[in-house]
């Protein structure tokens, strides 16, 4: 349900948002949800778009419900080759110059905690996308497409190209979509990647935060991991504070922005926010893009906290 407090009023900050975003480039899906009550405000929250390292949280659920099963256990150690990586972007062990061990439960906090896509793959490799995808679908969570690995995710044309071309490789991620979600970019077409919406990972947020399909112990490590997530350049300036607590995972990808997480406050109530953006503007570094999704996403968590209040 959708809390509105006033109907013209919301449809106005609505079209202001909207025309915000439009103004700053950017297309996107965003869903905030009170967790308790269920009331949530949205703009465009099904529609679908290519996940980039969101992918990382339901492996790291898979791979947790086959160490609780007892199929794996979080102290064997994996070997992890170097993959020779020389682009800028890829952090941990995708830097790595020698093999090294690494525990399955090290692996799934590099994955999320530094968003580690070697690590992630590592984990793949135990856990294929289709058995990952299966046990998100047996624990009654829909709406996430899980298809390839993620170094399949990061060979796009931007790693072909040399530094100072890599502006083009976001030129034809902006030029080269189609009317219905379709890409030549094969990581940027939904029918082909990874791929999902605000609603999907609100959902599972939920999910996470008051398990019910999940076991408890599962979703209280995914949760920590989350916690500690590095990354806090694009939402966390807007949802951390001294009476708050920011838990999420980014995701990027080309001209792809996102970030999913909860926010609980101090006086107990907490609110899942689920942003995906896609920006028009063929830059790498664009930290007016993530303010702004960060403000709009903000606004919309205000919005409902203030008709609850």
């Amino acid at each position: 349900m959708i809390r509105t407090g006033g109907t013209i009023k919301v449809e106005q900050l609505m079209r202001q948002l909207r025309r915000e975003l439009d103004d700053a480039g950017l297309n996107g899906s965003f869903l905030v949800r009170d967790l308790h009550t269920g009331d949530e405000i949205g703009i465009e929250p099904d529609l679908e778009f290519p996940i980039a390292s969101l992918v990382k949280v339901p492996l790291a659920i898979a791979t947790l419900e086959r160490i609780r099963k007892g199929e794996l256990n979080g102290s064997t150690q994996i070997l992890v080759r170097p993959t020779g990586i020389t682009v800028p972007g890829p952090t941990g062990l995708g830097r790595f110059r020698h093999p090294t061990r690494v525990a399955i439960d090290d692996l799934l906090y590099l994955s999320i905690a530094v968003s580690d896509s070697t690590a992630a793959d590592a984990l793949f490799a135990l856990t294929p996308p289709t058995e990952v995808s299966a046990t998100l679908h047996g624990l009654g969570l829909h709406g996430i497409a899980i298809r390839h690995t993620v170094q399949e995710l990061i060979e796009t044309p931007a790693e072909r190209l040399d530094p100072g071309e890599v502006h083009l490789a976001h030129f034809l991620a902006i030029e080269a979509g189609t009317a219905g979600r379709g890409h030549r970019v094969p990581q940027l077409d939904v029918t082909r990647a990874n791929s999902g919406s605000a609603r999907a990972f609100v959902e599972l947020l939920q999910a996470l935060w008051t398990p019910a399909s999940i076991d408890p112990g599962v979703a209280e490590r995914v949760r920590g991991l989350m916690a500690d997530n590095l990354l806090r350049q694009r939402l966390t300036p807007d949802f951390s504070s001294d009476a708050s607590r920011w838990s999420s995972k980014t995701g990027t990808l080309l001209n792809l922005r996102h970030e999913v997480g909860v926010v609980e406050h101090t006086d107990g109530q907490a609110f899942a926010v689920a942003v995906l953006t896609e920006s028009r503007v063929p830059a790498i570094s664009q930290p007016g893009a993530e303010a702004l999704m960060a403000q709009v996403a903000r606004t919309l968590r205000d919005r409902l906290r203030h008709d609850r209040l």
